[in-house]
């Protein structure tokens, strides 16, 4: 994988980020790999490079082997997203969720199965961790107590920030220093490397699920973990031997993607941003909840039933994820959230009233009047409440 430094800047490299060999193989838009497996008449030479695999997790010097060792079109990806975040690798899944099980799988296959965790998390990132369904035990805890939180076998600090739905924010240098030898693992969904790079503030491992801003058009499914090499070759290892591996046009889409990433992450923010501040004035809104770096999403509770605000939006998509071009909105109690725990839910600040705005390019007047007349007035409240029940 070239991953190597350069001096460009971000945008830059969006652009350009594992796409430096075309221009010399004569093509201007990156090829997409479809083929399962590969020829090879030098089966002594395959031989050899599946037992470096098996040693290292590197990944195979010369053409393909098979596509569950690796597709060349998922490996531009992965080239370019190791470049946005700043790290010597990245290992792309079939989804987020896949990204983090096997990170989890590694570290069990060194006896380190248990994991320190601050909430809130995505719900189904909570769930695995509480559930134990990969043999996981899970301490949760606030930041400030991650070091007393810390054992022998702890394998992996996790946190996400902001936060998947409250866009809680999490001092990451701080939590990483608390970490010591213990790897911190950080969800930059939300995030993304435009607003912040988890590694420049001592994190070993960053999480996406790709499906949401890498991806951004609600057309993939993917995760991806940028780490170093080290790590990342134990993740090729466990992605080869459980076959969560991203389809090669899942790869492609998301090369795509990330070449108008900054773009459409600083565009989408701007529209939140004036939206947060609305928000924060409306006296139909209880509370707003919007990161001090900024970023596309945004969090609100309101003095009403969130559930008819979810059914009154008519340009704004009722609809689970997020980091689309078009603005989604969902109740997290209901959907996102509705696998963890009421109680846990309510003591990491998830309440019944709260709503996440995923906020799109669209124009930001277009934005504020379906959401002012979704929230609408108590008394055209009340009047579409009866009139549901008589239906």
């Amino acid at each position: 994988m070239d991953t190597r430094r350069t001096t460009r800047a971000l945008a830059t490299e969006a652009v350009h980020a594992g796409r430096d060999d075309l221009a010399g193989l004569g093509l201007h838009a990156p090829p997409i790999d479809l083929s399962t497996t590969y020829p090879s008449y030098d089966s002594r030479a395959e031989a050899a490079r599946i037992d470096a695999f098996a040693t290292t997790g590197a990944e195979p010097d010369g053409p393909p082997v098979y596509g569950r060792l690796g597709n060349p079109t998922v490996a531009r990806f992965e080239t370019a997203l190791a470049r946005l975040e700043g790290t010597e690798a990245a290992v792309a899944f079939a989804s987020g969720m896949a990204a983090l099980s096997a990170v989890l799988l590694v570290r069990a296959s060194m006896g380190l199965r248990h994991v320190v965790a601050v909430r809130p998390l995505y719900g189904c990132s909570d769930h695995l961790l509480t559930a134990g369904l990969l043999g996981s035990e899970v301490t949760w805890t606030d930041p400030a107590g991650v070091a007393d939180a810390l054992r022998p076998d702890t394998g992996l600090v996790l946190v996400e920030s902001p936060a998947n739905p409250t866009l809680a924010e999490i001092d990451l240098r701080a939590v990483a220093h608390a970490c010591g030898s213990v790897p911190l693992l950080v969800d930059n969904t939300f995030a993304t490397p435009v607003l912040q790079r988890p590694v420049e503030q001592g994190a070993r491992l960053v999480l996406h699920s790709a499906t949401k801003y890498l991806g951004g058009h609600g057309d993939v499914l993917a995760g991806v973990v940028a780490c170093d090499e080290e790590f990342a070759g134990r993740l090729r290892q466990v992605r080869f031997a459980t076959g969560g591996v991203l389809h090669p046009l899942a790869g492609y889409l998301l090369l795509r993607g990330l070449s108008t990433l900054p773009v459409r992450v600083r565009a989408a923010s701007a529209n939140a941003a004036e939206l947060a501040a609305r928000l924060a004035a409306d006296p139909r809104v209880s509370r707003v909840h919007y990161p001090s770096i900024g970023g596309a999403m945004v969090a609100f509770e309101v003095h009403g039933d969130p559930h008819e605000v979810i059914a009154g939006v008519r340009l704004i998509t009722p609809a689970v994820s997020l980091g689309s071009v078009d603005s989604l909105i969902q109740h997290p109690a209901s959907i996102s959230h509705r696998i963890v725990d009421a109680d846990d839910r309510r003591d990491a600040g998830v309440s019944d009233r709260l709503l996440r705005l995923s906020v799109g390019l669209e124009d930001v007047e277009d934005l504020w009047s379906d959401l002012d007349q979704a929230l609408g007035t108590p008394s055209a409240r009340a009047a579409r409440s009866e009139a549901m029940a008589q239906g």
